[in-house]
């Protein structure tokens, strides 16, 4: 199988036999294939019915436009729902979020303000001592003088 035919087949067609892969697929293309057969009869049969009987016909017409008046009626009222729901959400971010983020960008500062000031008055001095101290040792251990036993 080439990697194009792969890419679509879903997990339960990899784990199938190469045999009954093909008849699943065959029979997915026969359900498709008799499905739109039905569509296409029931729309021919349709236009056949509303040529015979216009005044029936007519009647569909209007309720169809009933129909469709109430489901704009309805989209609307869902779009005003939505719009008002985003404005809520615009302003929970503007007057809850943003001054949270705020404080917390302050607390950060100030945390780097502080690890900034102990690093240069605390642990500066204490490692050029330690060095200095470190130094002195090894200088020590050097001379001759501490080499008694």
């Amino acid at each position: 199988m080439s990697e194009a035919t792969s890419e679509y087949d879903s997990p339960e067609l990899e784990s199938l036999q190469p045999s009954e892969r093909i008849e699943k697929s065959r029979a997915w293309v026969v359900a498709i294939v008799l499905l739109l057969a039905l569509i296409i009869t029931g729309l021919i049969l349709a236009v056949i019915s509303m040529v015979n009987n216009p005044d029936q016909t007519e009647i569909i017409r209007d309720i169809v436009i009933i129909f469709m008046a109430v489901e704009s009626s309805l989209i609307g009222i869902v779009m005003i729902i939505l719009i008002t729901q985003l404005a809520r959400l615009t302003a929970m971010l503007q007057n809850e979020i943003k001054p949270i983020l705020d404080s917390t960008n302050e607390t950060l500062n100030t945390l780097r303000g502080t690890t900034t000031f102990l690093s240069n008055n605390l642990v500066d001095p204490v490692v050029k001592a330690n060095s200095v101290i470190t130094a002195l040792r090894r200088a020590i251990e050097l001379l001759p003088i501490s080499r008694r036993r």
